[in-house]
């Protein structure tokens, strides 16, 4: 998808330079949350100011968000039909194989030497016995300031980001997102808190929209038991299906415990960080990143992600039913998407072959 903003935003619309959409592009690694969503508020932002960085992230993930609600809508109907039962059965063993190829690609492009190693291991093993993600993340952060002593400082390739930009429209903006959450706290309790989670978990979601799953899972599954971790699984499947990010789950999460109005609340608690931390950051981002002790920090993190995504794959593995065809799925699965295969076609093509032969 950032292949594809690129091409429109730089060479067909020139609304700015190669240089500068690749700094916005290492901005949106470096911060946490989705990334392709943050590389469309980028580019608005940098055409339109903060008003074209709203319209600009709400236009990109506004088609997964109507989607993900109606599959949520329709899944609350259809999901104990024995075709929808057996192809969310191979869709599981599916998801796993994509988790799975999450964490090879954090690895490679993350594990680079023995000190990331150490504390992708460290992660997963405090996360497997239950340590919380979030402390996971704290203590990964520490051990990559004392450990990545060799991490070299990043300096920008292009036109500089810190060109002025006014904080007025910024501070409109964060003070909407306030309002809306004291309104969801006035209206009902339980959607606050369920806005306020999702705010949370993409917060700590560095990496993109893979960083969340393990958070997610930890927090709805693990924590407070929302649902259990097949019906969280299912929620992931239909994601994929939908053209956003897999954050969108959040969506399913939501209109699965309360209807219509937890669908929206979601979605507004697990987005709106990455629209304001793209806004907020992107004036300072050259200082930031040319700080030894950020990019130590950094390694860390996103090596305890390595950590956590290994966990959460041999989790989600746990509730599927591991017979021949199921294997099968999910091993043909994780080749073509190592192979470079489009997800979309991995998914499409697994759910029709599930209600075909399980």
């Amino acid at each position: 998808m950032v292949a594809y903003i690129r091409t429109m935003a730089v060479e067909r619309k020139q609304w700015l330079d190669e240089g500068s959409f690749r700094d916005g592009v290492a901005l949106c690694q470096t911060i946490p949350g989705a990334t392709a969503m943050q590389t469309a508020a980028y580019v608005g932002l940098r055409a339109r100011g903060v008003g074209g960085a709203i319209v600009s992230f709400v236009g990109f993930g506004l088609p997964a968000f109507i989607l993900m609600l109606t599959f949520s809508a329709l899944y609350t109907y259809t999901h104990t039909v024995p075709a929808v039962i057996s192809a969310f059965s191979g869709l599981q063993a599916i998801i796993v194989a994509i988790i799975a190829n999450a964490t090879v690609s954090f690895g490679k492009t993350t594990l680079k030497n023995w000190g990331t190693i150490v504390i992708a291991v460290v992660a997963a093993v405090l996360f497997g016995i239950g340590v919380n993600p979030l402390i996971v993340i704290a203590a990964a952060a520490l051990f990559g300031l004392v450990l990545m002593k060799g991490q070299n400082a990043f300096h920008s390739a292009g036109a500089p980001t810190q060109q002025p930009l006014s904080m007025k429209p910024f501070a409109l903006f964060l003070t909407f997102v306030v309002a809306v959450f004291i309104l969801l706290l006035l209206i009902q309790r339980q959607l606050f808190d369920l806005a306020i989670l999702m705010f949370r978990i993409d917060l700590f979601a560095f990496g993109g929209g893979f960083a969340s799953v393990p958070l997610m899972f930890h927090e709805i599954v693990q924590v407070r038991h929302w649902m259990d971790s097949s019906t969280f699984l299912n929620g992931i499947a239909l994601g994929q299906v939908t053209p956003g990010p897999i954050v969108i789950t959040a969506t399913f999460v939501g209109y699965m415990l309360y209807g219509l109005p937890g669908g929206l609340a979601a979605t507004f608690g697990v987005f709106s960080p990455s629209c304001l931390m793209v806004i907020g950051v992107v004036p300072y981002f050259d200082r930031l990143r040319a700080s030894l002790y950020f990019n130590r920090a950094m390694s860390g993190i996103l090596s305890s992600f390595v950590g956590l995504l290994l966990t959460v794959t041999v989790r989600f593995a746990s509730p599927v039913q591991w017979d021949f065809p199921h294997v099968l799925f999910a091993c043909a699965a994780l080749v073509a998407l190592l192979l470079k295969v489009d997800i979309l076609w991995v998914v499409l093509i697994g759910t029709a072959l599930s209600v075909v032969v399980l």
